[in-house]
C-alpha cells in the first residue's frame, strides 16, 4: 500500500508520513526543496523527535521522495497511489492542483478506483476549495465527485520552527509534542476508510474544524498576541501561558469560543468534553520541551486576522450566539499590535507589510480590508466599535 504525501514539511513528516507509515505503507514525498528530496532519496526514512513529558525518537522508514517540479513524476505516483494527502498550507494549494489534476485525469483513463486525498490543511471549507482549484484544471465534463474523496481534517499536533543550525545539522530531522490524532472527515472518503492508528473518523466534521479553529488555533493567537503585549519578554508559549497576565485570559478567551460551540453543535460537544478539551490544550501549551514560541504561533496576522479564521471567525461566531466576548476582542486588537520577531530578530515579512498598512491606512482600514469586517452590517459593525476601543486602549 502507499500513501503520496505532498509536502514534506513539518506536518508532513511529523503527523500524516509516520502515522501512515507506521501503519505499514510505503510513503512517497512530493516536495520542492531539492535538499530534503535528495536525502528522502538516499536515506529512505528520517526521524521524528518527540519532545514532551516522556521523550522518545521515532524512526520512519520506507519512505522515498519526488520533486514536485517534475510533475509526469509526480502526477504518475499519485495515479497509482492507494490515497494521498496534502500538507503544503492554503498559500500553496494552487501550485499543487495542475498536478492532482493530471493525476485524476490518469487514473479515470485506467479506470482506477477513486482518489482519497486527506487535506491536511488549516483551511476551513477546505474540500470546496479544492474542488474549486481542480475544476478549471480538468476536462469539460470530468466526473470529479466520482473520481476523489476530498478529505477534510482537524490538524491539532503542535510542530515547532527549528533553528537554522538544527536544520543544518539534520535537514529531514523533525521535533513535534506526542499528540498524535488525525481527526477527518468519515463521511468524505470513497474507499474504505484506512485502519491506520491515530485516524479518527468524525461525521460531523464541521464541527471539529471549527473547534481546531475556534478553541486550539484561537488559544495559540491568544497565546501570542496578548502574551506579546502584556508579556513582551517571553520567548515561548510556556513562558507567556505561565505568566499571570496571559494564561487566565487564554483560557477566559477559549472558553468563550466553547460556549458559542457548544451552542452551534449541541450534539457535538457538552460543557464537560469542552472543558476537558481546553485543559488539555493548556497543559500541551506549557510543554517547554517543545520549545514552541510567540513568533511562530502569532506569525502571518494578515491571514490569521481573515474574516474564516481564528479571531475574527471567533468574534463572529460568538456574536451570533450572544456570547460576550472580551478576551477574544483584546486579542483582535493585540494582534494589531503584533511585532514579533525570529531569533535572529527579523519579522516575518508579511508581518512586517502588515505593519506598514496599518500605519499608513490606520486600524479601521485594516478591519474592513484584511478581516473582513462590514461596518454597514450587524454584528460586524459592533465587533469592529469593540475592537476599536480595545486598539485604542492598547496604544495610547
Amino acid at each position: 500500500m502507499t500513501l503520496v504525501q505532498i509536502g514534506a514539511g513539518n506536518i508532513g513528516r511529523s503527523f500524516v508520513g509516520q502515522l501512515f507509515a507506521r501503519a505499514g505503507y510505503e510513503v512517497v514525498f512530493i516536495d520542492v526543496v531539492d535538499e530534503v528530496v535528495a536525502a528522502l532519496n538516499e536515506r529512505r526514512c528520517y526521524t521524528v523527535e518527540i519532545r514532551d513529558e516522556h521523550p522518545e525518537s521515532i524512526q520512519v522508514r520506507n519512505v522515498r521522495a519526488i520533486h514536485g517540479r517534475d510533475m509526469e513524476a509526480a502526477a504518475g505516483a499519485l495515479a497509482a497511489a492507494d490515497i494521498a494527502a496534502t500538507a503544503v498550507g492554503p498559500g500553496a494549494l494552487r501550485f499543487i492542483y495542475p498536478t492532482i489534476a493530471r493525476a485524476l485525469v490518469l487514473r479515470n483513463e485506467r479506470g482506477a478506483a477513486p482518489l482519497d486525498i486527506i487535506i491536511c490543511e488549516n483551511l476551513r471549507g477546505a474540500a470546496r476549495a479544492f474542488a474549486e482549484g481542480l475544476k478549471p484544471l480538468l476536462p469539460e465534463g470530468f466526473p470529479l465527485a466520482d473520481s476523489v474523496g476530498l478529505v477534510e481534517t482537524s490538524i491539532g499536533k503542535m510542530v515547532p520552527i527549528m533553528t537554522e543550525e538544527q536544520r543544518r545539522t539534520d535537514p529531514l530531522l523533525v521535533y513535534a509534542e506526542a499528540y498524535n490524532t488525525l481527526i477527518c472527515d468519515a463521511c468524505a472518503f470513497r474507499n474504505p476508510i484506512p485502519e491506520v492508528p491515530g485516524l479518527l473518523p468524525k461525521a460531523n466534521m464541521r464541527a471539529y474544524v471549527d473547534r481546531k479553529l475556534f478553541v486550539h488555533n484561537l488559544g495559540h493567537a491568544l497565546t501570542a498576541y496578548l502574551g506579546h503585549v502584556r508579556a513582551p519578554g517571553a520567548v515561548f508559549v510556556w513562558q507567556a501561558v505561565e505568566d499571570e497576565r496571559v494564561g487566565p485570559s487564554v483560557r477566559a478567551g477559549m472558553w468563550e469560543s466553547g460556549r458559542a460551540l457548544i451552542a452551534e453543535y449541541p450534539a457535538e460537544f457538552s460543557e464537560t468534553d469542552m472543558g476537558e478539551h481546553i485543559d488539555d490544550l493548556l497543559r500541551r501549551f506549557r510543554n517547554r520541551a517543545l520549545g514552541d514560541t510567540v513568533f511562530r504561533v502569532g506569525r502571518d496576522v494578515q491571514r490569521k486576522l481573515s474574516r474564516e479564521d481564528r479571531v475574527i471567525g471567533s468574534l463572529l461566531l460568538d456574536a451570533s450566539h450572544g456570547v460576550p466576548a472580551p478576551e477574544t476582542t483584546r486579542c483582535a486588537a493585540a494582534a494589531l499590535c503584533f511585532r514579533a520577531t525570529d531569533e535572529h530578530g527579523r519579522m516575518f515579512p508579511a508581518d512586517e507589510e502588515f505593519a506598514g498598512i496599518l500605519r499608513e491606512r490606520g486600524p479601521e482600514h485594516v478591519l474592513e480590508t484584511v478581516c473582513g469586517l462590514r461596518p454597514a452590517r450587524s454584528p460586524d459593525r459592533e465587533v469592529m466599535r469593540d475592537v476599536l476601543v480595545e486598539y485604542a486602549r492598547l496604544t495610547s
